[in-house]
C-alpha cells in the first residue's frame, strides 16, 4: 500500500487557464470565524466575571457584570448573537448578499466594545461600594476587541 503524498499539487481540469485555479485560504486567513466564535464566546461568559471589585470593613466585594445594570447585559446578548451568527453559518444558514457576515460581525464588535468602555470609564451608582475594576471587565474589553478582530479576519477571507 502506498502512502499518498501530501506535496504533489494536483492538476488543474483540462482546459482550465492558469488563473482559475485559486489557492484556497490557509493559515491565519482562515481563521476568521474560528477567532470569532471563541472571542463570542468569551464575551458572553464574561458578563458572569467580576467587573467591580472593592472592599470595605472586614468585607471583600465583587460585582459581577450582569448585575452592573443592563449594558452588562447587553454584553451577554451580542456575545450571544455573534456565535449565534457564527453557527448559524456553519449550518449552512446565509444571510442576505447585502449584509455581509462580517460586516455584521464587526459591528457586534464594535457596539460590545462601546459598552465595555463606558462601564470601564463609569462605575454605575449601583455597585458604589465597588471602588476598582475586576478582571473579568478587561476580558470583557479584550474579547470585543477580538470580535473586531474576527469579523476583519472574516472580511479579508471574503476578499
Amino acid at each position: 500500500m502506498e502512502t499518498p503524498d501530501f506535496f504533489e499539487l494536483e492538476a488543474p481540469p483540462a482546459g482550465a487557464p492558469d488563473y482559475a485555479r485559486a489557492a484556497p485560504a490557509g493559515g491565519l486567513w482562515a481563521a476568521g470565524e474560528r477567532v470569532t466564535w471563541i472571542a463570542g464566546l468569551v464575551l458572553a461568559l464574561s458578563s458572569f466575571m467580576d467587573w467591580y471589585a472593592g472592599s470595605g470593613v472586614g468585607v471583600k466585594l465583587a460585582v459581577i457584570g450582569w448585575h452592573s445594570g443592563v449594558l452588562g447585559k447587553l454584553v451577554f446578548f451580542i456575545g450571544l448573537a455573534v456565535v449565534a451568527v457564527v453557527a448559524l453559518h456553519e449550518l449552512g444558514f446565509e444571510l442576505p448578499p447585502s449584509i455581509p457576515e462580517s460586516l455584521l460581525v464587526l459591528a457586534l464588535g464594535a457596539l460590545a466594545a462601546i459598552f465595555v468602555l463606558i462601564r470601564v470609564i463609569s462605575i454605575p451608582d449601583a455597585v458604589l461600594p465597588a471602588d476598582g475594576r475586576g478582571i473579568g471587565i478587561w476580558i470583557a474589553l479584550v474579547a470585543a476587541l477580538g470580535v473586531i478582530a474576527g469579523g476583519l479576519l472574516q472580511a479579508a477571507e471574503e476578499l
